[in-house]
């Protein structure tokens, strides 16, 4: 009988082993897939020149040196260069999560949560970006799980590694650091009681460790205090200064609910919601503690970045490291429905259903990524426009940086909500009508309701009634997501109609552009 226990077991581990296997070459498959084939990002603009000269003075250094010296002396940091490195961390997250949870759970648990990972549309959409975010995952799906796998087993191996790797996490990017604030809170407030203090105190180890933690903490307000109010201080002092449009001001606990919808939706309400019921399953029928754990790595930073955006702008970006908790407790509740005895036959057909609905769910943005890697295309835009710019034509776009880096001979104004700035520009070209210059503005086109659009301050009244739309750039999607570029011209010359000045706002009284006297060129 027991050599037939050890029968069974190997055969089990070879199973899960070639499963793991399978898993790993798909995922290395959908995150290299056309790697290199969308235009730069805005971000991955910023990302490329910090990489060819990185500063430690950067809150997030650790990507810019590795690309610096790894990547940039056999390959020029273009769309697929740029991009190499969070596409190799992302693949690499799936054997890692894998192994985590399997020391945290077991083996099925494990392979499902690893599945739910490797098809998961928004982390191949972090891995095809050329930016830090699929390590900050990496990291963050190890380090505070090997904090408590050494507490917990008293394993002090384990524990160094966790304090290294949470290191590099927060080199990555500083909100990873947030993932142990949780877990310190739940410590102080379930170990540590007040008549225990001076026991504790006694014995060396608890002395040792207390001074390091107190170290740790020293370490992390000298850096990253003064990172987030350098931050806050940013944003007061130009609330405007981002590349992007943004949306109208929305009223406290409107703003971050639809900041919580949006971190929840990317990674699909499938995942959180099982993830959710899986750990409360967890709570009550198997391990209290590591549920409890769980549960403090993700509420701490989820709640401290949502209060923190009541005082200056964050992104959902910033709650990428909660994320593995999410597929960590979804893996434990898909485990639970495989280990039910349903009535139906065969016995996995309801748990596969359920698990095929959720992969459903992820379909679209994950097809999607294939067709436009989410992103407006400013290098199809750019490639348009130039053999029909004029030496003294004028750009604006609501990217500018990005439009930019492929029209590096021409400038481009950044495109806000002041049609007075428009107008003037329009000025501008009329003042230089002999030389044939015209106004160019490319923009996003209207999308969905979550999405900025640029009805704001009579923008878009201002664009329609003074210019002519050229050239839709974009390829579709099949999900809710439409990233079309519209390039407009705003030839000068000719009366604005009587109609236009009831909307014209601070331009009124100025002189507009009929469509009928646009130029193609």
């Amino acid at each position: 009988m027991q050599r037939e226990d050890v029968q069974v077991s190997g055969s089990r581990q070879r199973t899960a082993a070639v499963l793991l296997a399978v898993l790993v070459v798909a995922a290395f498959v959908l995150r290299f897939l056309r790697l290199g084939h969308w235009g730069l990002d805005i971000d991955e603009i910023f990302m490329r020149r910090d990489s060819i000269h990185p500063r430690l003075t950067n809150p997030r250094p650790l990507l810019y040196f590795v690309n610096h010296y790894l990547v940039l002396p056999f390959r020029p940091l273009d769309e697929l260069g740029i991009r190499i490195l969070p596409a190799l961390f992302g693949s690499l997250a799936i054997p890692v999560l894998y192994f985590v949870t399997r020391r945290l759970l077991n083996a099925r648990a494990a392979l499902l949560a690893a599945l739910l990972l490797t098809v998961s549309g928004l982390h191949v959409i972090y891995s095809q970006f050329g930016r830090y975010w699929s390590l900050v995952f990496l990291l963050s799906a190890v380090y505070p799980y090997a904090l408590y796998l050494g507490v917990r087993d008293r394993n002090r191996s384990a524990v160094v590694a966790g304090i290294v790797l949470g290191v590099l996490a927060s080199l990555a990017h500083p909100a990873a650091v947030l993932l142990v604030g949780g877990p310190a809170i739940w410590l102080l407030a379930t170990v540590v009681k007040p008549h225990h203090l001076r026991a504790l105190w006694a014995q060396r180890r608890v002395r040792y460790s207390v001074l390091v933690l107190a170290a740790v903490l020293v370490v992390i307000a000298i850096r990253f205090v003064p990172i987030l109010q350098g931050w806050i201080h940013e944003h007061d002092a130009n609330p405007a200064s981002g590349q992007f449009l943004l949306r109208k001001h929305m009223p406290l606990g409107i703003k971050q609910t639809f900041y919580l919808i949006g971190f929840v939706q990317g990674w699909t309400f499938s995942v959180v919601l099982t993830a959710m019921v899986g750990i409360y399953s967890m709570w009550r029928h198997h391990d209290r503690t590591l549920a409890l754990y769980l549960t403090s790595v993700a509420v701490f930073p989820i709640l401290f970045i949502t209060l923190a955006s009541t005082r200056t702008p964050v992104s959902a970006y910033y709650l990428v490291p909660v994320a593995p908790v999410f597929f960590i407790g979804s893996g434990f509740f898909l485990d639970r429905l495989f280990a039910m005895e349903w009535g139906e036959r065969p016995r996995w057909l309801v748990p596969v259903t359920v698990l095929a609905l959720m992969m459903i769910e992820g379909a679209p943005t994950l097809v999607s990524q294939y067709l436009n890697g989410r992103r407006f295309d400013f290098r199809g835009a750019a490639h348009w426009l130039r053999p029909r710019l004029g030496s003294r034509d004028v750009i604006y776009s609501d990217q500018p940086v990005a439009l930019g880096f492929y029209l590096p001979h021409h400038p481009v104004g950044r495109l806000r909500y002041d049609t007075l700035t428009l107008a003037q520009a329009v000025d501008t070209v009329r003042g230089a009508d002999a030389g044939g210059a015209a106004l160019w503005i490319v923009a996003p086109a209207p999308a969905h309701a979550l999405r900025t659009n640029l009805r704001q301050g009579g923008l878009a009244e201002w664009i329609y009634g003074h210019c002519q739309l050229r050239n839709s750039i974009g390829m579709g999607r099949v999900d809710f997501r439409q990233q079309y570029l519209q390039l407009y011209q705003c030839p000068p010359g000719g009366t604005r109609p009587a109609r236009d000045a009831a909307v014209a706002g601070p331009t009124a009284g100025r002189t507009a552009t009929p469509l009928s006297a646009s130029r193609s060129r």
